[in-house]
């Protein structure tokens, strides 16, 4: 027989699932993964510390080029937020409590029902926090909370909730990591990661997720506005070089998904063509 008339062997993966359906990669594995890329992104975080010297006097750099460049002043957003201890309060609990949750909950949904676009978007997160882990290493940063010159109120210490200890006793976090800020560009990827897989006419409005967290995190004073900017280029250069996977016919699978002709979750549209060239393509597989 021929490729496109031979039966496959029985209780081979060619039988128990159709072409156009794409499975989840293996959950154990996948848990591994991500466990194994936050438990190295901490340790290396660790490694960064104690460069306190290094770390203010980029600040300094860092709020000069600001001013020299005319970008607004941190300050601008601050003084929205202590309008009121409840906003303050709530916009601390955002920083707190929002950033690794939500992320968490976007990877899991890919995962269970856009398996295609979850390959995709795990490795653009890992290669963003992979990027931002060298970066805190090689440019070790004060956030504008630390440094005099702001004038800005540690908002978290002041009305709570912290993340944070002591700088000088803190041994579970990297408090001079703040460029680039992976709290506004994992909060950029999950809403570019939710637009691109579904089909909703309001699926736009998820990013409202980047811009509430660029407000939160200048505004209670643990980033600048160059470290989203610095975020932002990094996300742009994984997006750039780590591309969904296309079908034959070129077109990106995270764009024909079961959404868009209410299939099951997690199949694809088989690619359109003439009936010999749908013969060809499948005697291919």
């Amino acid at each position: 027989m021929n490729a496109r008339t031979e039966p496959a062997p029985a209780g081979s993966d060619a039988t128990a699932r159709p072409p156009h359906v794409i499975a989840r990669p293996p959950l154990v594995r996948e848990l591994l993964l991500v466990a194994g890329l936050f438990l190295v992104y901490k340790f290396g975080r660790q490694l960064a510390t104690g460069h306190t010297g290094e770390a203010f006097h980029n600040a300094q750099r860092v709020w000069d080029f600001e001013r020299a460049v005319q970008l607004p002043g941190e300050g601008a957003v601050q003084s929205l937020l202590l309008h009121g201890d409840g906003l303050t309060h709530v916009a601390n609990t955002y920083y707190a409590a929002v950033h690794f949750p939500a992320t968490v909950a976007f990877l899991v949904w890919l995962y269970l029902r856009r398996p295609v676009h979850y390959v995709w978007a795990r490795r653009v997160l890992a290669a963003v926090t992979a990027a931002a882990l060298v970066l805190h290493l090689l440019f070790p940063l004060a956030p504008p909370r630390m440094l005099a010159a702001t004038g800005l109120v540690d908002t978290a210490r002041v009305y709570g909730p912290s993340v944070y200890g002591n700088p000088a006793t803190d041994s579970l976090s990297n408090q001079f990591a703040a460029m680039p800020s992976l709290h506004f560009g994992w909060a950029l990827m999950v809403a570019i990661g939710l637009i691109v897989a579904t089909r909703s006419r309001w699926r736009w409005l998820w990013l409202l997720h980047p811009l509430l967290t660029l407000l939160v995190i200048v505004g209670t004073a643990n980033h600048y506005w160059l470290d989203a900017i610095a975020a932002t280029a990094l996300l742009g250069l994984a997006l750039a070089v780590i591309l969904p996977r296309t079908s034959p016919g070129g077109t990106p699978n995270s764009l024909r998904t079961a959404a868009t002709d209410g299939r099951a979750p997690g199949m694809l549209v088989p690619a359109q063509g003439r009936p010999e060239e749908r013969a060809l393509a499948g005697a291919g597989r």
